[in-house]
């Protein structure tokens, strides 16, 4: 990449996790997936390639990959299940199995409604992240749309960030971070009304919360893995883990989920409910930094000690907690340099 000054200096701007490499001591990785409509495959395509090189592979009309780039594959591809759901509205009886099979009439009505696209990035060092920011405002130019603009349908942002090991202290002490942190993180996001009509994920259950909140809850990793799956046997999280855990025990996993869609992979699934790319103060600067609060909780033992007696309490009798407000209350825990 570029040994520009201004680069360099852009970079070191870019916000980074507390611990910035993996045991192998590579920089962490994150992997970055961004959903919103209102523009066509091809021209997607020749602007990630116009940024970061490469060569377009344009597997069809509805899938396009740029591959070779510095940064490794990008790909670009319409929501399938979406273009199902669209032909299903115009003909019920009609079955939709692959993309060949859909009819010149759906394909004429894909053309007048937002469809959903996606941009799924490589896995990133993180501290390249950044790069993405001018991609993300040339979309923005092109007419890129986001979740204000869908009738019907709500686009969000994914981000799959490496873990720093694979021990089951530290697995855990990420879903203590997050689970604590996920009522603040909500009123972070101010979830479009779409969302709160059509929820983009189911919640974690009550009573696993609190599994997971226990003081005394010390899991090795199979337990930790088989606890998660009998509570959570869905990819339909916030923090969907089941990648991680595929990773790490794919037998278990798929003993106990069967979704050919679950990916192994050493990171968290982290998915945030809406993504404002036609708005121009919106950027991934932002739910990044939101993350890394995330990170930094994690990593230290003694405030996640704190927020988790209290939120404890809370889960107890939230009406008689001394914190009503969780979301609110929540926040004395954070770092407020990153806020």
């Amino acid at each position: 990449m570029s040994k520009d000054p201004i680069q360099t200096y852009r970079a070191a701007l870019w916000p980074l996790p507390l611990h910035t490499q993996t045991q192998k001591k590579k920089m962490r990785r994150l992997g970055v997936e961004i959903e919103f409509a209102g523009l066509e495959i091809t021209p997607i395509a020749e602007l990630i390639q116009e940024h970061f090189g490469g060569e377009i592979d344009r597997v069809s009309d509805y899938e396009s990959f740029v591959r070779n780039t510095p940064l490794g594959d990008f790909g670009v591809e319409l929501d399938f299940a979406y273009l199902k759901k669209l032909g299903r509205e115009k003909d019920p009886d009609l079955e939709v199995d692959d993309l060949d099979n859909l009819t010149e009439g759906v394909l004429a009505l894909v053309a007048k409604r937002l469809v959903p696209c996606e941009i799924v990035s490589p896995p990133l060092p993180m501290n390249e992240v950044w790069r993405l920011k001018s991609l993300i405002t040339d979309l923005r130019g092109i007419g890129a749309k986001g979740t204000k603009h869908a009738i019907a349908y709500a686009f969000g942002l994914q981000f799959n960030p490496e873990m720093p090991d694979l021990k089951a202290e530290t697995i855990l002490a990420y879903l203590r971070a997050f689970l604590a942190m996920f009522e603040w993180l909500r009123a972070r996001s101010k979830i479009d009304l779409i969302r709160r009509v059509t929820p983009y994920i189911d919640p974690f259950e009550k009573d696993y919360i609190k599994l997971i909140m226990a003081d005394d809850y010390a899991p090795d990793m199979d337990q930790l893995i088989d606890d998660y799956l009998k509570y959570n046997p869905t990819r339909n999280r916030a923090l969907d883990m089941l990648p991680l855990f595929a990773h790490i025990d794919e037998d278990r996993v798929h003993a106990a989920v069967t979704d050919d869609r679950i990916k192994s992979r050493p990171t968290l699934h982290y998915r945030l409910p809406n993504c404002q790319i036609d708005e121009p103060e919106w950027g991934l600067i932002r739910p990044w930094r939101d993350w890394l609060q995330i990170e930094a909780l994690a990593c230290d033992a003694s405030r996640l000690d704190e927020v988790c007696k209290s939120y404890r309490k809370y889960l107890q009798n939230p009406a008689g907690a001394l914190f009503e407000d969780w979301a609110a209350a929540s926040t004395r825990w954070l770092l407020p340099e990153l806020l």
